[in-house]
C-alpha cells in the first residue's frame, strides 16, 4: 500500500518524515501549500479523521476564515481546498487510513497490522 504524507513546513512534518525514514518505509511527499490537495484525497482522508481533526481550528488564519462560521460540509471542503494552510498537517495517508498530526502510535499499529 502507497503512504502519502501532505505536508507543509512545520516541525511534525520533519518528526513523520523521521519516523518512516527510521523505519525504511517509502512514501511520497506532497507540499500541500505549494501543490494543493484533490478533492477526492481529502475526502477520503475526512472519512478517516473526521472534521473536527482535519481543520487547524486554532490557527489564526482560521479563525479569519469563512469556513469557521459554517457547519455546512461543503462550503468547509471548498475552503480547504482553496487555502490547504487550514488544514492541520502532516496529513498521513495509507489507502483508506488517514491521520493528521504526528501519531507514531497508530502509525507503529498500522505497521503491526501490515497495513503499510
Amino acid at each position: 500500500m502507497a503512504l502519502q504524507i501532505f505536508c507543509g513546513k512545520g516541525f511534525d512534518t520533519q518528526k513523520a518524515e523521521r519516523f518512516f525514514k527510521e523505519r525504511r518505509i517509502s512514501y511520497q511527499k506532497i507540499d500541500t501549500l505549494k501543490y494543493g490537495i484533490s478533492r477526492r484525497e481529502l475526502e477520503s482522508v475526512l472519512n478517516a479523521v473526521g472534521m473536527d481533526n482535519l481543520c487547524d481550528r486554532d490557527s489564526k488564519v482560521f479563525r479569519e476564515s469563512v469556513i469557521a462560521y459554517t457547519q455546512n460540509r461543503d462550503t468547509i471542503l471548498d475552503g480547504l481546498l482553496e487555502h490547504p494552510a487550514l488544514l492541520r498537517l502532516p496529513i498521513v495517508r495509507s489507502g483508506r487510513n488517514a491521520t493528521v498530526g504526528y501519531a507514531p502510535d497508530t502509525w507503529e499499529t498500522w505497521i503491526r497490522n501490515g497495513q503499510i
